[in-house]
């Protein structure tokens, strides 16, 4: 018998030694979903905080608007009304404008008195308004459709103008308008309406808002529910407005109420039949229009929510202050969450259709999306982070700190605007060189087309005046409120016929004092109560007018 000994053939008999198996790819980990929007929260918080206390630390806040809402809260803080001297003697700011969610700052405030308090609070709560919308995001859209309506809302340009001026009462009313509208926009009507009803606190316009959510309730959801909203909203406008406001106001009446009136029409009939030409004129109003809209693409206007950016946007486009019309200051940061809600609104039906171009429709509209936001990032407040200048500390910044530190703590000084909010948690501060009479600033001054006034004599024990023109985003480069060369005027005649003599002068700062005055220290004359007088620190001496 013959014996096979090739190899070939006993390798054919042999059993076969499977192959061993590759390893699996180690699947990346992924941030927990319920984690997602608080994560996003926290990067656009150190955005925002970061943006805000540099602009601080270079002398670009001002007192018109920071330091009057520190001079409330700072009253708060110690049980008091809201009465802010930069606005006018016993001028209590709920006559100004009806915000007294405002105290819910004071304990925080008390903590920390600081500007600084006020500012990070702005900051995270504008960024913990995108909790909300990241959240729906994630749910409805996809993970990454999440990431990109993160950016979208928080890079968008209204954000931006808001994070970087100062602090405003409107960011209360941020994340309330994001939870409500994400609510409204999940048919959760009864949770929109809980969130959007405190927006009655935060401003008088807000009534409005909260009726317009209403409408959008009675139209989609339960009617009775939904009317009920609407004539709540209404009814808080309109007895803030009409009573509330006027009650509170030193001079009487509605503070803003002539920014709707302007007595060019002949009757109420014409005013409301050119009001559509009106809201589009002059051309500055139709590009805001476009803009608010723009980090959606326009296609927030395809969903119902767009409709609670009306009332805003409305009283805005007919208002004759020009300020109301444009992209600067923080008007618009209570659209920017409707108008990304609006986005998710509409985007929705794409995701749910089986239709193949679904996927590429959600795609190509976020990256549109994305896209307005970046081309617009450059020319809005974030971009200043990219700046060389915002990390510089120049010689002046640090002029203006040394002589700061000169003024004691409890003193009343009259400073310039820039210089304000630098003063406000431990002094009695106005504005130099005029404050309020009358809840009204002296005016107007050759720069706004008018014949110079003489303005009220200073009364604080301490001036300190910056003759430099400043960094001034969002106002326009210059002196405010007067020209630089009447604001030079009333600093010599502080000097030459007011009493006051010069502690110092650096870099274009000078640091008056008044010489000591009868009804002071060494002196015989009566004592005038403060508008401050009572906090700690404070002497409550003002000098006689």
């Amino acid at each position: 018998m013959r014996t096979f000994t090739d190899n070939s053939v006993a390798r054919r008999g042999a059993p076969r030694t499977p192959p061993t198996p590759r390893p699996a790819p180690p699947t990346p980990r992924r941030l927990p979903a319920a984690l997602l929007p608080w994560s996003w929260a926290a990067v656009l918080f150190a955005l925002y905080a970061t943006v805000a206390v540099r602009r601080h630390a270079l002398l670009r806040t001002t007192g018109y608007d920071l330091g009057i809402f520190e001079q409330a809260v700072r009253a708060y803080a110690h049980l008091r009304p809201p009465v802010v001297p930069l606005r006018g003697e016993d001028f209590n700011l709920l006559g100004d404008h009806f915000h007294p969610a405002l105290a819910l700052l004071a304990p925080l405030y008390r903590l920390w008195p600081s500007p600084l308090c006020l500012l990070l609070a702005q900051s995270a709560l504008l960024a913990v308004a995108a909790v909300p919308l990241v959240s729906w995001a994630g749910s409805a859209l996809g993970r990454r459709s999440a990431h990109a309506v993160a950016l979208a809302y928080g890079l968008s340009w209204g954000i931006a103008s808001a994070a970087a001026f100062d602090f405003h009462e409107v960011a209360l009313a941020v994340p309330l308008l994001s939870f409500a509208a994400v609510a409204l926009g999940q048919r959760r009507w009864r949770a929109a309406v809980a969130w959007a009803a405190p927006l009655v606190l935060v401003k008088e316009d807000l009534g409005l808002t909260l009726a317009a959510l209403g409408c959008v309730i009675a139209w989609k959801g339960p009617r009775r529910l939904g009317a009920l909203t609407a004539a709540a909203g209404l009814l808080a406008s309109a007895v803030q407005i009409r009573l509330l406001l006027p009650a509170l106001n030193p001079a009487g009446g509605y503070a803003h109420g002539g920014n709707l009136d302007d007595g060019a029409h002949a009757s109420p009939l014409a005013a409301i039949a050119l009001a559509p030409l009106d809201a589009l004129r002059p051309d500055i109003k139709a590009m805001t229009l476009i803009l608010v809209f723009a980090p959606s693409a326009l296609l927030a206007l395809r969903s119902p929510l767009a409709l609670l950016a009306v009332p805003t946007l409305g009283w805005r486009m007919l208002s004759q202050n020009g300020f109301h019309w444009g992209t600067s200051f923080h008007y618009s940061a209570v659209l920017m969450p409707l108008v990304v809600a609006g986005l998710i609104d509409a985007l929705r039906p794409w995701r749910r259709e089986a239709h193949p171009l679904g996927v590429r429709q959600l795609r190509a509209t976020l990256t549109t999306a994305l896209a307005v936001t970046l081309v617009l990032l450059p020319s809005f407040p974030l971009a200043q982070l990219a700046q060389r200048a915002t990390w510089r500390t120049t010689g002046h910044i640090e002029a203006a700190r040394a002589l700061l530190a000169r003024i004691p703590d409890g003193a009343s000084v009259a400073a310039s605007n820039r210089l304000v909010p630098q003063l406000t948690s431990r002094c009695e501060v106005v504005l130099f060189p005029a404050y309020p009479v009358d809840a009204r600033l002296p005016g107007p001054g050759p720069a706004d087309g008018g014949e110079p006034k003489k303005l009220p004599r200073p009364t604080a024990e301490w001036i300190i005046h910056d003759s430099h023109a400043p960094e001034a985003w969002p106002y326009r480069t210059g002196h405010w409120p007067y020209p630089a060369g009447q604001q030079a005027a009333e600093l010599t005649a502080a000097e030459d016929s007011y009493g006051y003599r010069r502690v110092a002068h650096r870099d274009g700062i000078t640091l008056l004092r008044r010489a000591p005055d009868p009804g002071e220290p060494g002196g015989r004359g009566e004592r005038i109560p403060s508008a401050m007088a009572g906090f700690p620190g404070g002497d409550g001496v003002l000098a006689k007018r």
